[in-house]
């Protein structure tokens, strides 16, 4: 694959900002405004200082405007050839049986995470209950230009406004998808130890966020939900709709069984839900949308199959009949479990060990070709350092809400480096100029 012509000079002027522009323009006192909006937030920001000092970069990343519209393109054409029968009956043909009931909802916060190359931006995975949406729109509206060469990235927060609201009514859209015109009461945000986890903060955000518009909001782990007489309850009281963030996918653990219950009786609006997972974010999808012959024979548009062919890496199943080829290759491999999330055992294949490799030969895994993620300098303690990122873009019925990057150090994004963190996304306009450094 050859690099694209339209975004090579485009990429280099990016480049040239995430190599040269040192500047921190996170204001951290708007960010504290931002966080901690209404009285039950305060001592958020102070909170996340303390126990998640690398949540936050203190820069942005660029990238060019021809690498916004492609991300933007790909999300569209993946999410239609979802949509295609053939596609949906390969999907859920290997799913769990909670993934089959189809209560016509598309799926609250996805999250498409792309790496760049000189081919355009590269799908690297799909996830169904994306975390950092509010977090970032957050910080996005925590920026400000700190040299004249910047003032176009900064111009307007207009955008950022209103940004809330739409977070919102893409719930309230899931809930008229299954529920129609009846009245939306209550919402329970829904995870494992949620206090516990590292994006804890954003649980409070959406709790504030649906409390603002008039819906009741908690933050529950799932065994303080229970299934009774045809109810989901939560404290005694009915639920109406459960934004979900646990990573049990298809709901099977015992601790889950209540939600399970009611999601599979209709007797919840949960987002993001099973289906969802199985038709999206299962790594084996990125298998199929890598491959045209099947894109063609399912029916795909030919504008979707060229899209897809150099936007999402090639993907292979790991099995015992590829061991020795896949071996082979593994320099130019990235290996992944199929029911993966959050980077966890997933490896580049130059790292591995054959101890490591005998283990994902046990599992289920992919193998993706590898695409190394781009580079942003930045200052840390005043030391030039080269951190990696990447793009994820949030999105809801196939539109793109806002993009993110998440920069860090290692093989993996993980919160844990110096400088690192959540940044925002500055689009290059075309006509831009950025030579030298700003």
């Amino acid at each position: 694959m050859n690099p694209n012509p339209a975004l090579v000079g485009a990429l280099s002027a990016a480049d040239a900002l995430n190599r040269d522009c040192f500047c921190r323009t996170l204001n951290v006192a708007r960010l504290r405004e931002q966080l901690e909006s209404e009285p039950s937030l305060k001592g958020m920001m102070a909170n996340i200082t303390q126990t998640r000092p690398n949540l936050f970069s203190s820069t942005v990343v660029f990238i060019s405007q021809e690498v916004q519209q492609q991300i933007t393109a790909t999300i569209a054409a993946i999410e239609r050839v979802a949509a295609l029968p053939g596609y949906q009956v390969q999907a859920l043909s290997r799913a769990d049986a909670s993934a089959q009931h189809d209560f016509g909802l598309l799926g609250a916060c996805m999250g498409y995470d792309f790496h760049l190359s000189a081919h355009g931006p590269q799908l690297i995975e799909i996830n169904t209950n994306a975390g950092g949406l509010l977090l970032n729109v957050a910080l996005a509206r925590a920026q400000e230009a700190c040299c004249d060469e910047l003032d176009w990235a900064f111009t307007s927060g207009a955008r950022h406004d209103t940004l809330k609201k739409a977070i919102f009514d893409m719930f309230a859209a899931e809930w008229q998808l299954q529920r129609g015109a009846l009245p939306w009461r209550s919402v329970v945000i829904v995870d494992e130890a949620p206090q516990d986890q590292y994006l804890a903060p954003e649980f409070e955000l959406f709790r504030q966020l649906f409390s603002q518009y008039g819906v009741q909001a908690a933050i529950a782990d799932p065994s303080e939900l229970s299934w009774q007489s045809g109810r989901l309850l939560h404290q005694g009281l009915p639920v109406d709709m459960v934004y979900n963030r646990l990573t049990d996918f298809y709901l099977t653990e015992p601790a889950h069984l209540a939600l399970r219950q009611a999601h599979e009786a209709d007797a919840v609006v949960l987002t993001p839900h099973p289906r969802a997972h199985a038709l999206l974010a299962d790594k084996r999808n990125l298998i199929a949308l890598s491959q045209n012959e099947l894109l063609l024979a399912w029916g795909a548009s030919a504008a979707d199959r060229k899209l897809l062919s150099t936007s999402v890496p090639a993907t292979r199943l790991v099995t015992p009949e590829r061991a020795d080829e896949l071996w082979a290759q593994r320099r130019q491999l990235f290996f992944k479990p199929v029911a993966g999330y959050g980077a966890k055992a997933a490896y580049r294949g130059d790292k591995l060990t054959r101890r490591v490799w005998g283990e994902i030969l046990e599992g289920d895994f992919v193998a993706q070709a590898l695409v190394p993620p781009s580079g942003r300098m930045t200052l840390v303690d005043g030391v030039q350092t080269d951190l990696k990122f990447d793009i994820r873009a949030y999105s809801y019925a196939g539109q793109v809400q806002l993009l993110a990057a998440r920069m860090y150090a290692g093989q993996t994004t993980n919160f844990r480096t110096q400088g690192g963190g959540f940044a925002p996304v500055i689009v290059v306009p075309s006509t831009t100029l950025t030579s030298g450094a700003c």
